[in-house]
């Protein structure tokens, strides 16, 4: 199991050479990836582009680059892009977002999120294929009938032939899809004691299109508080976990609260949610339970992270993700630093093995 690090996206008080300051110590530690996210902040892509120019090994990652906000022929052209600016460590990550986000910020309404992501990556597919593009679906039609359009292919050759594709996913019919059509899946919340349902989905997908789960990357995005008890690291992870029980979609659609339901904290996670939405966040933070927090972070000394890692790679993990949540970039640069030890005395592979994650082409444009 390779390690690699969550880097979020900017926000206030969070500069864009602290990022890089994460970033260049991961790089420096050995990690194997570096994502990047956006919700209705920073963009993702401009920030990947910041790193890839400051980093020299580290792969980077979208996490993810949200599907309603992009025509699929413009992330193929800024998949390549990004790609060739990074010298080929490029990692393409989708999601379709939620409803608030999809229909209140990008306008595009948020019916049919699966058929919407099969057409979405079968397109890009074609287009980083650099043949001709041409597509009739239910939700894009390329070229447009009956106009001046005609089939245009991808200007520009990446350094590799595959650029890998993960979908974020937490439903059953979406990780069937994702085992289906993506080269890895980004999880987050996820149980190691509970991950043999959601792989087997994955596992499902795989099968229909023929596939193994050789090179299928699990990529799971864990937060982290190192040191202290488990306690004193809940304390640090319980905002975020909040912000997702609760504010992440509306009463009736949140995909994470639905998650927590299904982990069996069905009535926690909905006082979590009323407290979010009511506005008294501090009082939903509170109201996250130890237990849930125990189950998807990796909270405490480095003895128990260790053995948390142990599990984490004995569920199917291939790719730990680590989320530090120490609130400055010097904490989060010393947090990845005790993760690599903590890894290492797990006997654990290096944490930038990279020999089951998807193939690699040299740096440099072909």
């Amino acid at each position: 199991m390779r390690l690699g690090v969550n880097l979020g996206y900017l926000r206030p008080g969070r500069r864009p050479e602290d990022v890089l300051r994460v970033a260049a110590e991961a790089d420096r530690l050995g990690y194997a990836t570096g994502w990047v996210g956006e919700a209705t902040g920073s963009d993702a892509v401009s920030l990947l582009a910041w790193l890839a120019a400051g980093t020299a090994r580290l792969d980077l990652g979208a996490g993810v680059m949200q599907i309603p906000a992009r025509s699929p022929a413009l992330t193929a052209m800024t998949a390549a892009t990004l790609d060739t600016l990074s010298g080929g460590r490029f990692r393409l990550g989708l999601g379709v977002s939620g409803g608030q986000v999809s229909e209140g910020w990008h306008g595009a309404r948020f019916t049919d999120p699966l058929g919407r992501t099969r057409e979405y990556v079968e397109i890009v597919r074609k287009a980083l294929a650099r043949g001709p593009v041409e597509y009739a679906g239910r939700h894009h039609t390329l070229p447009l009938p009956g106009g001046p359009g005609r089939p245009l292919r991808l200007g520009i050759r990446p350094p590799r032939e595959r650029i890998p594709i993960y979908l974020a996913a937490l439903g059953p019919r979406n990780l069937e899809l994702t085992g289906e059509i993506a080269d890895g899946w980004l999880a987050l919340f996820l149980d190691p004691a509970r991950a043999a349902e959601p792989l087997a989905s994955i596992r499902d997908g795989r099968r229909r299109a023929g596939l193994g789960m050789d090179g299928f990357d699990v990529a799971a995005t864990v937060p982290l508080a190192i040191g202290g008890d488990a306690d004193d690291g809940g304390r640090r992870v319980r905002d975020f976990a909040a912000l997702y029980l609760g504010g992440m979609g509306t009463r009736g659609q949140n995909f994470y609260n639905r998650l927590a339901a299904r982990m069996g904290y069905a009535d926690e996670a909905r006082r979590v949610q009323d407290l979010y939405l009511a506005g008294r966040t501090r009082a939903a933070a509170q109201a996250v339970p130890q237990g849930f927090l125990d189950r998807t972070a990796l909270l405490g000394p480095p003895g128990r992270i260790s053995a948390r890692l142990r599990e984490y790679a004995a569920a199917g993990v291939t790719t730990l993700c680590a989320m530090p949540m120490t609130g400055t970039a010097e904490g989060d640069a010393a947090a990845l630093r005790a993760l690599a030890d903590a890894h290492a005395s797990a006997g654990l592979s290096p944490p930038g093995n990279r020999s089951a994650s998807p193939a690699r082409a040299p740096a440099g444009p072909a």
